[in-house]
């Protein structure tokens, strides 16, 4: 369903990305934000969704400045591998990066919302506070959005969060409530990354339910736009 493509940030950055697309004129546009496991498996299966909802949907590679292409799986190797690529994180060139995919995605629709997950979580909570004209953002897990949570969302925002997160004490989700009160946060019986649960399991459960009130979330954000 999807193909790969390449985007230029506005300092010249070239940066790969996924999208995937319906059939026929997209309802509106996602720009999917990915994890510290880059653009892999579960992130593009998060854009063919979105495609078969009628969204166009694209995920910038974000770490293509210091790492090219990369993917990962979640052994315990891959996640020591993943989480060493943190020091080389640059908020600026993210948000540079994740400027490049929303205005890819304008090019097919003026309705642009993003949803990220976990780094991608917090990246898209940093976006809603900068501009950019965006319908709405989805925070899946974002474990800095409590950082940054002085800074005031300029499109609704919706954010999911595990009540048994290890890198997520509820303190923090009780911060962002206080500060961010116009925020709908939902908590969810699981962990972090639920939404990668397996079919079957008590995560995929939740990612079901989370997922339900997402698109009812965008739908929503997308029909009110002026």
């Amino acid at each position: 369903m999807g193909e790969l493509l390449r985007l230029r940030a506005a300092d010249g950055h070239e940066l790969g990305a996924y999208r995937a697309a319906p059939a026929g004129t997209p309802i509106g546009g996602i720009v999917v934000l990915q994890e510290i496991f880059g653009v892999n498996s579960h992130i593009r299966g998060v854009c063919d969704a979105f495609a078969a909802e009628g969204y166009v949907a694209i995920a910038p590679a974000l770490f293509d400045r210091f790492a090219r292409d990369f993917a990962s799986g979640y052994s315990p190797e891959e996640i020591t591998a993943a989480l060493a690529y943190l020091k080389s994180l640059d908020w600026d060139a993210l948000m540079l990066d994740t400027r490049a995919a929303i205005e890819r995605v304008r090019q097919e629709t003026e309705a642009v919302s993003l949803v990220g997950f976990c780094l991608g979580g917090s990246l898209a909570f940093l976006a809603a506070t900068q501009g950019d004209g965006l319908d709405a953002a989805v925070c899946y897990y974002g474990g800095m959005i409590a950082k940054f949570a002085d800074a005031k969302p300029l499109c609704p925002v919706m954010m999911h969060y595990g009540e048994t997160d290890s890198s997520i004490p509820l303190s923090n989700v009780e911060t962002v409530r206080v500060k961010c009160p116009e925020a709908e946060i939902h908590l969810y019986p699981a962990g972090h990354g639920f939404n990668r649960g397996a079919p079957g399991t008590a995560d995929a459960a939740q990612a079901a339910i989370a997922w339900q009130r997402t698109l009812r979330f965008l739908s929503n954000a997308r029909t009110a736009r002026p």
